[in-house]
């Protein structure tokens, strides 16, 4: 059983103590203006919690050894004093993380170092607005390219872009603005971008509290948007010139495919929102979702498992006690790793059984989740409404 030393500790009061991810609250506004590197000690850790081992149905796929299975517990650290990290991506042995107020902190041979971010139009640092997606081009190796959403202003109003960059002696330049007046504000902000199994370029989008704009097929906030590597709409996108590939979203921050070409989402539920008309929503209802091209995911005329015709349903719904879940990967046995902020925990999510399992809690909030060679990593986000320790936040690799 994983970590099975401290099996009796699970704690579910995670779930209760975080304050809900869609409350607007003041971060920090300083993007980063300098280059700074420093030598990062690894350090393996003991999780003071337990997680129960998941099904057998998922080392049956391929009758090995689930990744999860594998874990001996524990975890080494990689990279600390991130502060507010949002999304990483791999390149070799070599990690880069977007940091929410600014900058890309590449890790690298034990030493991190903050890389500058340059774009035409200013980031914008406000709320849950800044820097978040970032997702390396396929060619990465040999064009240096990569692709980033990040938060701006025009005339007064937030917005949010995705733009094209380019390492260049240590600096990410902008080299073209793929798509730009993506809406944005202080809250729900969306952010995750992906390359798909088709070559094309996904990304999630919050409706920024504005409810009305996710039934919107006009406005791209509440959406997953598809385009080309160079900021076309595909031919064979479900609605003509448009860049929406499905919509009813509320603030969705996780893409992932399984081995077979599925697509499934995570998405933050109502809880902590304004109600139109007055109060605050406190239901938790988070979601897990199969996406499918066109497909209406109901936000806000449904919630949680509501059906309504012409609505897609999703496959799994948290609670009433928000676990806010945010970056998600897949594994070899077609389960998926979901990382939880009100959660505080990573958790695993079998589509076939729709059940949601602890992986690792005791590290607080967890952002992003990535599994590469064989190993799973996750980002920590504790500088953003948590309780941060002495090396948050940090990179972790789990043992």
């Amino acid at each position: 059983m994983l970590y099975a030393h401290t099996k009796a500790k699970l704690v579910m009061s995670a779930l209760l103590l975080a304050l809900p991810l869609s409350a607007c609250a003041t971060e920090r506004e300083a993007m980063e203006t300098g280059t700074e590197t420093t030598t990062v000690q690894e350090e393996v850790k003991q999780p003071a919690m337990a997680a129960e081992r998941t099904s057998a149905a998922a080392s049956s796929k391929t009758g090995n050894i689930a990744l999860v299975d594998s874990l001996q517990g524990g975890y080494t650290e990689l990279a600390t004093g991130l502060d507010i990290p949002w999304s990483m991506q791999f390149a070799g042995d070599t990690v880069y993380i977007t940091q929410r107020g600014g900058g890309i902190v590449q890790v690298k041979d034990g030493k991190q170092t903050v890389q500058k971010v340059q774009t035409s139009k200013p980031l914008r640092v406000v709320g849950e607005a800044g820097l978040t997606g970032l997702v390396l081009d396929p060619d990465f190796a040999s064009n240096q390219t990569a692709y980033i959403y990040h938060a701006y202003e025009q005339n007064g109003k937030g917005f949010n872009r995705i733009v094209r960059v380019k390492l260049t002696n240590g600096v990410w330049k902008e080299q073209k603005a793929l798509l730009e007046g993506i809406p944005g504000g202080t809250i729900h902000e969306g952010g995750r971008l992906a390359f798909g199994p088709d070559g094309m370029l996904y990304s999630t989008s919050g409706e920024t509290g504005q409810r009305e704009l996710s039934q919107d097929r006009s406005s791209l906030g509440g959406k997953i948007l598809r385009m080309t590597k160079d900021g076309k709409v595909p031919q064979d996108n479900p609605f003509a010139n448009s860049y929406v590939y499905a919509y009813g979203l509320r603030n969705s921050q996780g893409l992932a495919w399984t081995s077979d070409g599925t697509l499934y989402a995570s998405d933050h539920g109502p809880s902590g929102a304004p109600i139109p008309g007055g109060g605050t929503d406190r239901t938790g209802l988070d979601e897990m979702n199969m996406i499918k091209p066109g497909a209406n995911y109901g936000w806000p005329k449904v919630m949680g498992s509501q059906t309504a015709k012409g609505m897609t349903a999703p496959i799994y719904v948290a609670g009433s006690r928000a676990i806010a879940p945010s970056g998600i990967a897949a594994t070899p046995e077609d389960t998926i790793l979901v990382a939880t902020l009100a959660g505080e925990s990573l958790k695993l999510f079998d589509p076939s059984t729709r059940k949601m399992t602890n992986i690792l809690t005791d590290v607080g909030r967890v952002r992003d989740v990535m599994v590469h060679n064989g190993h799973i990593y996750v980002l920590t986000n504790n500088t953003s409404r948590g309780s941060a320790a002495d090396h948050d936040d940090r990179l972790l690799q789990l043992k």
